[in-house]
């Protein structure tokens, strides 16, 4: 049977534990350029998961990441031995990143996407006031709080889980729009929405009240609107040992574990 995976290309996070594993995974196994690969090996932690996500997008190519970080959430066990027959052996999840188009207070428009979560975030010691509508209708016409979320069922788990979020499961075709620290509605928490909804989010008093729109880990300061929806043109192909698959990563936890 042929394989499915020929040509592997190493990146590995600046810390000094990954950059050790690198150099002994170079000196077992060729080192291609990343344009000649038909995977990618990523060694670090979630941060360097979703770097090499974003350095990859739109690619197709396949990233297969092991544990030289912290949480380690998205990647797989690192070890040594074996590693073609575990690509060979691997499982495939399919994740579509959020579009993120903000227009800040000058009118000027940015664009960027997001793996995990578009996040609004006051950028002095006020509160934000937002208003949100879904799908071109007005549903809270306003929130004041330290910001607000749109998240993944894959980044659901993530700083969305961290405000109390719902964890949603990764085949589940739903967002999480979350508050974070909520003022008024003093008792809202937020909601799922079908993840063909197309999010607006206004800020109310944007001079007076500064906000910051980030998706992932690209800011944009001094925000007038954000429009947040999924971008189903692109596909990011995680790979996971059998049993280690984000669905069951997530279900897990669920449960606390």
């Amino acid at each position: 049977m042929a394989r499915r995976f020929k040509h592997v290309a190493f990146v590995a996070s600046p810390a000094q534990e990954a950059q050790a594993a690198l150099r002994s995974l170079e000196a077992l196994y060729p080192n291609v350029p990343p344009d000649d690969a038909d995977v990618v090996v990523a060694l670090g932690g979630d941060g360097l998961m979703l770097r090499t996500l974003h350095r990859f997008m739109g690619s197709g190519t396949p990233i297969y990441g092991m544990n030289k970080g912290t949480v380690g959430f998205l990647m797989n066990e690192f070890r040594e031995d074996a590693l073609f027959e575990r690509l060979e052996a691997s499982l495939r999840s399919i994740v579509h990143p959020l579009l993120m188009v903000a227009q800040d207070v000058a009118g000027q428009s940015h664009t960027a996407r997001a793996i995990n979560e578009v996040s609004m975030l006051r950028q002095t010691y006020q509160a934000a006031k937002l208003r949100i509508s879904v799908d071109s209708q007005v549903r809270l016409t306003e929130l004041s709080a330290d910001g607000i979320l749109v998240a993944t069922p894959a980044g659901s788990t993530a700083y969305n889980l961290s405000v109390n979020g719902p964890i949603l499961p990764l085949n589940a075709p739903l967002l999480a729009l979350t508050p974070i620290s909520a003022f008024r509605p003093r008792h809202w928490r937020g909601a799922l929405l079908p993840d063909y909804a197309r999010i607006q989010i206004d800020v109310l008093e944007p001079e007076e009240r500064p906000v910051s729109a980030v998706a992932d880990h690209t800011e944009f300061r001094d925000v007038a609107s954000v429009h947040v929806s999924m971008d189903r043109s692109i596909d990011l192909v995680l790979l996971h040992d059998p049993g280690h698959g984000l669905d069951e990563r997530i279900l897990r936890e669920q449960f606390g574990h």
